[in-house]
């Protein structure tokens, strides 16, 4: 029977199309959709400049975002209260490095370029996404897959 990828690339899928990245995915889907919902609301409802409106609305998706990745996408175990408050110190931090990618990308594109608010949001949104996987695989959750797959 043939087959659409070789041997080779069917090792590199299983790495990448996994439980994880396809929880992450939807995820990180939620945490746009109420993170556009938000800043929607925030923008077009209250009247709020698209700056402060990004920054509330990432306030609301991070704080989303920080359960869901906790203990839904990477099976967080919960530690001692100082563990978890340096967990979420890097998550927000890693975030706010997101939040500095959206904000430069709404300054340069809609305030200095003109262009259409909700798709250059939607646009920052997919970076977005990307950034704060690899943050939070590398350096938030690292040890859960290890205490996972330990039993602890």
């Amino acid at each position: 029977m043939l087959s659409l990828f070789t041997e080779g690339q069917k090792k590199i899928l299983a790495r990448i199309i996994n439980r994880e990245t396809i929880v992450y995915g939807i995820a990180g889907v939620l945490t746009t959709l109420v993170n556009l919902l938000s800043y929607y609301l925030l923008w077009k409802v209250a009247g709020i400049e698209s700056l402060t409106a990004n920054a509330i609305a990432w306030v609301i998706a991070v704080t989303f975002a920080y359960f869901v990745n906790a203990f839904w996408v990477f099976r967080d175990k919960i530690n001692t209260l100082k563990e978890e408050f340096i967990k979420l110190l890097k998550f927000f931090s890693a975030r706010g490095f997101s939040l500095l990618i959206e904000e430069v990308g709404l300054y340069i594109f809609v305030d200095l370029l003109y262009f259409n608010n909700m798709l250059v949001k939607g646009s920052l949104a997919v970076v977005v996404i990307v950034v704060n996987y690899f943050f939070s695989k590398m350096f938030i959750f690292q040890g859960s897959k290890e205490k996972r797959v330990r039993g602890k």
